[in-house]
């Protein structure tokens, strides 16, 4: 896997004490210790995704969130990680990674000191949101440390497990939120899924300051600023209906928002064209290849169906079947059981099948997928956990399949000074998918239920959701046809 932070330009990298030097085989004490604390920041930003699906139903009683706001618990998270992930990076490029990834981390806690806090659904979303922005700033220079910091075989080992905590995030997340709801630590109910960020993240500073290395790009080109308030203004626009509309029946304002949406995008994009030859926030040539472009559009695709299918699911599983937060946390143990078996085939595969291990994994979930449609319509309230393990476990295997691959093939030919780019690029497009998909359950999933908590409306309202990420994953096969049909030898 590649930076979404990298700089076009050389690099200057301020090592720490006993860090390894190029190609050496074993890896320092001081530079595991950087690698632990990229990695546990990493994982704490993408815990924050998914923790608060299972604890949805306990914080909308808590605090009186309606659907609406329940949707924005996860959408004020990810879209401005979406809108500012490719600035994160520029910034780190400019005024050091390290010192923005502790400046990220001061925010994140804080934030989610506040989230722990909040007593109403306002206070609450906000602090997602400022999460959101925290994390937009971290994310980018976790990568890039990693890719600047370290060589050979000991960049393979770092970025091999960056890929495996990627791989176990999104669905440990929800086991986590389930397990520490059901615990009611201290009589505090959900709050401690965003108070435990705050001891980990003092951790993450204290070590961070000590032995992550700084890093900077040495003629870093300056901030496209017109560029990231387009964009900005193009994502809110085009995602802010897509969420109230329901909420007000489609009134005209939401379709005047969509449409002022798109004529911003083409505004980026026209913004863009000029600046090529003139520091742009984004490189189109990137998109001239189709490896690159059908990647990244699998990558949009795939985030799209995990916004859809991890929120439903959990109320699905709460709200249609009955089950505690506990029991729903389980299934998710199901799921990410499966996806971390099919990441060790994908990265014990080196890969050696190409496009084809990624279409095999998608595949494989959009056949467990409609084997779990099938069960939930017949089975209806009377499902329980051992009935649906085989295909959650092979829904999960699936998709575990799909992201190293995708991630690395996407990239594979991209020049090296549009590395940085192009990252940003990929990843952004997996927060958008997902901040897009959750905002699509208000049309797929909360337009059936409308706000009730009747447990058939909930099965029902399910039940169309696997539709849609049915078609999700057989859109992101197609898309795979993009990327190459045979391994390509690379350079140890």
């Amino acid at each position: 896997m590649s930076s979404s932070a990298l700089g076009s330009e050389p690099q200057h990298t301020t090592p720490p004490p006993d860090h390894p030097a190029p190609h050496h085989p074993r890896m320092a004490l001081a530079a595991r210790i950087a690698l632990l604390v990229l990695l546990v920041a990493e994982l704490m930003d993408i815990l924050d995704q998914s923790v608060v699906l299972t604890a949805l139903p306990a914080i909308e009683e808590s605090t009186g969130a309606g659907p609406v706001a329940v949707q924005w618990l996860t959408t004020g998270y990810s879209l401005p990680v979406a809108v500012g992930l490719i600035t994160g990076g520029r910034l780190g490029d400019l005024h050091g990674r390290r010192r923005v990834l502790l400046a990220g981390t001061v925010v994140f806690t804080a934030a989610s000191l506040l989230c722990g806090l909040a007593t109403g659904p306002g206070v609450l979303i906000g602090a997602r949101v400022l999460q959101g922005v925290a994390v937009a700033l971290m994310i980018p220079q976790v990568l890039a440390t990693l890719h600047v910091t370290f060589e050979g075989q000991n960049r393979s080992k770092a970025f091999g497990l960056y890929g495996a905590v990627l791989s176990l995030a999104n669905v440990l997340g929800p086991v986590l939120g389930g397990l520490l709801t059901e615990a009611d630590l201290f009589g505090l109910s959900w709050r401690p899924i965003f108070l435990i960020n705050v001891p980990v993240g003092l951790a993450v500073l204290l070590l961070g300051r000590r032995f992550i290395p700084e890093s900077t790009a040495q003629k870093a080109d300056r901030l496209d600023l017109t560029g990231v308030l387009l964009s900005a203004l193009a994502i809110v626009l085009i995602v802010f209906p897509l969420t109230e509309g329901h909420l007000h029946h489609w009134p005209l304002w939401c379709f005047a928002l969509l449409a002022a949406g798109l004529l911003a995008l083409g505004a980026f994009l026209r913004h863009q064209r000029g600046k090529q030859d003139d520091a742009p926030l984004v490189r189109l040539s990137l998109f001239r290849g189709g490896q690159f472009a059908g990647g990244t559009a699998a990558q949009l695709v795939h985030g799209l169906l995990c916004g859809m299918f991890f929120l439903t699911w959990t109320l699905y599983l709460q709200r249609g079947l009955g089950m505690s937060p506990f029991h729903a946390a389980l299934a998710f143990v199901l799921l990410s059981l499966g996806e971390l078996a099919g990441a060790t085939i994908a990265a014990r595969s080196a890969g050696r099948f190409a496009r084809r291990l990624p279409q095999a994994g998608t595949l494989i979930a959009l056949a467990a997928t409609a084997a779990y449609g099938l069960q939930a319509d017949s089975g209806r309230a009377d499902l329980g956990l051992a009935a649906m393990t085989a295909p959650v476990v092979l829904i999960g295997f699936g998709l575990g399949m799909v992201s190293g691959p995708l991630a690395d093939m996407s990239l594979a030919r991209v020049p090296h000074e549009d590395a940085g780019s192009a990252s940003g690029l990929f990843n952004t497009a997996m927060h958008l998918g997902i901040a897009l998909g959750t905002a699509l359950t208000a049309l797929v999933f909360f337009a059936t239920t409308g706000g009730s908590s009747d447990p058939g409306l909930h099965r029902d309202a399910f039940l169309t959701v696997l539709w849609w990420v049915g078609g999700l994953l057989a859109l992101m096969w197609a898309l795979m046809f993009g990327l190459p049909q045979q391994a390509e030898r690379r350079a140890d």
